[in-house]
């Protein structure tokens, strides 16, 4: 086959679940594929730190100029002069050509836009509306990331069943475990944490339900006699003035830390640093960060709802994002049972090894031949 990737995500949008699924998806296809010949939609120049093999040639997308990433992704890609047998747009069907030459796949991570369209930023959502509904028609193959989200996705666009693909993400390989007086101190140099925190990272979207974790925190350290601290982790988003607000009202400001961005190749030490890692989000496709913190064998608490517990599995603490006593019990509960947080440093190690970029990539590679071949 003649495979056309759209890689764009994979450099614009790194550090992201879509841009890290593009460039994993990417890197992993570079590795094991030394059959199938492919054409890379990426802006010039090439700098994604991937040296490619001779069955992969590059083709340059061309940038609209705002710096928006949903704006950019959005200009399809000049795709009829390269004979494709398929082509695969990552970022959710964004950007796919209308002039159908060859067999369309997309990934469709989820429909939060439509279950959830307060989380979802102005321009995302827009385009969602107008855009995806006109894309499914023409899609050949739909991949996604989850059970969960599969079922979404057939009820929200009424589509067959076997033309929906899954493949489960996983952790990248920097995820592991690492020092932790290391981590400590690298985190306290660099960012200023000193002492034991939990940690959140990830999107500031109200989807996350920061403001809940914040809540249940502030119960917690009524309970919990040690000193510790709660650390949101991520790029301030436009409510990052509410969760600070939020912090300030219930007196704990002082408790709460917001470092800002973290660099990438830092993330695996602030996993490591933790005490505990919590992802308290309302509505996942998959859940990337507690696959991440299981990785580097940091015990985990999330939620029982949408695709998370079928990724996590009971390597996790499950616990209802509408609750905050529930949560403020779950993060207790970790925090004082040694048994059980051995348990689930043992068993978060575990299930992440079961999840590999290599397996996700030979699955897509068997979704792209079923394509291929109906």
């Amino acid at each position: 086959m003649k495979i056309g990737f759209d890689c764009r995500p994979a450099k614009w949008y790194r550090g992201t679940g879509i841009g890290t699924y593009a460039y994993q998806l990417l890197n992993m296809f570079n590795n094991i594929d030394k059959v199938n010949d492919y054409v890379l939609f990426a802006p010039s120049p090439w700098d994604m730190n991937i040296n490619l093999n001779s069955n992969f040639l590059t083709a340059t997308s061309e940038s609209c100029g705002s710096g928006v990433f949903w704006d950019e992704v959005n200009m399809p890609n000049i795709i009829k002069d390269k004979n494709l047998d398929i082509y695969h747009v990552p970022q959710n069907g964004v950007g796919l050509s209308k002039d159908k030459i060859c067999k369309y796949v997309i990934t469709l991570h989820d429909v939060i836009p439509y279950r959830m369209p307060n989380t979802a930023s102005d321009r995302y959502l827009k385009i969602f509306n107008e855009e995806i509904p006109k894309v499914i028609p023409l899609c050949d193959g739909i991949i996604t990331v989850s059970n969960f989200s599969k079922r979404d996705i057939i009820r929200s666009f009424n589509c067959n069943e076997d033309k929906v693909y899954v493949t489960h993400l996983a952790a990248e390989d920097i995820y592991k475990p690492l020092s932790k007086s290391k981590s400590c101190s690298l985190i306290k140099h660099n960012y200023g944490i000193d002492g034991d925190f939990i940690l959140y990272i990830g999107g500031f979207s109200p989807r996350k339900n920061i403001i809940g974790l914040i809540e249940s925190f502030s119960k917690l350290i009524t309970l919990y006699k040690k000193n510790i601290s709660l650390v949101i982790a991520g790029t301030k988003g436009k409510s990052y003035d509410l969760y600070h607000s939020r912090a300030i009202d219930l007196n704990i400001e002082n408790k709460v830390i917001f470092p800002g961005f973290i660099e990438m190749n830092h993330i695996p030490y602030i996993y490591n640093a933790a005490k505990l890692f919590v992802y308290p989000s309302f509505y996942e496709g998959f859940g990337l960060p507690p696959v991440e913190a299981m990785a580097c064998g940091t015990p985990v608490v999330t939620s029982n709802s949408t695709s998370i517990p079928e990724i996590v599995g009971d390597a996790a603490i499950l616990m209802d994002p509408y609750d905050v006593d529930d949560l403020c019990e779950k993060m207790y509960l970790v925090l004082t049972n040694k048994e059980l947080k051995d348990s689930l440093v043992s068993k978060g190690l575990a299930r992440s090894s079961e999840l590999s970029w290599e397996k996700t990539a030979k699955q897509t590679l068997d979704a792209y031949s079923s394509i291929h071949e109906k």
